[in-house]
């Protein structure tokens, strides 16, 4: 490809599925050499980009300022990172920055269990009417944890009460003093 053409935006989740897909239909030819040789193709291909994606980390290490902020912070090159075991960031710090993302929500982390995999989040409810807003922050969260943090496999997401009710301080009636 030329510096002159640029490449057309790859949706990430589309190709890793049909990627799924295409050996999905090779099993189910009944052909195990043709299985065995597209699941050896795809290992040697993530090997290649893996080692690619290592060099860039680490010629962007030694390169003055810290240019890998921007692209920890974007999702197809962060899940890249993780899914090459490349990603200079921990668990934890990946998660706080997948939820910070997560704008529409106030979402807090109660712990990770690691044998399940399930991230168990507080929402805070802004409103205090408790209405229905776990639902919507369970699937917020998902999408953001799925790029960072693909060691989430289950999200569970509790309601924290409202803070404690607004009491009104008035002046005292005339004649109460």
């Amino acid at each position: 490809m030329s510096a002159r053409t640029a490449a057309a935006p790859v949706n990430a989740e589309q190709a890793g599925r049909r990627v799924e897909e295409v050996l999905g239909r090779l099993t189910a030819s009944g052909d195990p050499a043709a299985v065995a040789a597209a699941e050896e193709l795809v290992r040697s291909l993530m090997d290649f980009y893996g080692a690619g994606l290592a060099r860039i980390l680490h010629l962007l290490s030694s390169a003055p300022g810290d240019p890998s902020a921007e692209l920890l912070g974007d999702e197809l090159v962060a899940s890249l990172l993780v899914l090459h075991d490349l990603h200079p960031e921990d668990r934890d710090t990946r998660i706080a920055r997948a939820l910070g993302s997560v704008r529409e929500h106030a979402l807090e982390v109660v712990e990770f269990d690691e044998e399940s995999g399930t991230v168990t989040l507080r929402v805070q409810e802004t409103g205090g009417c408790g209405c229905g807003s776990g639902a919507g922050a369970r699937e917020a969260a998902e999408a953001a944890l799925a790029c960072f943090v693909p060691e989430v496999r289950s999200v569970d997401v509790r309601s924290a009460p409202a803070g404690p009710p607004l009491l009104q301080i008035s002046t005292a009636p005339t004649g109460a003093r």
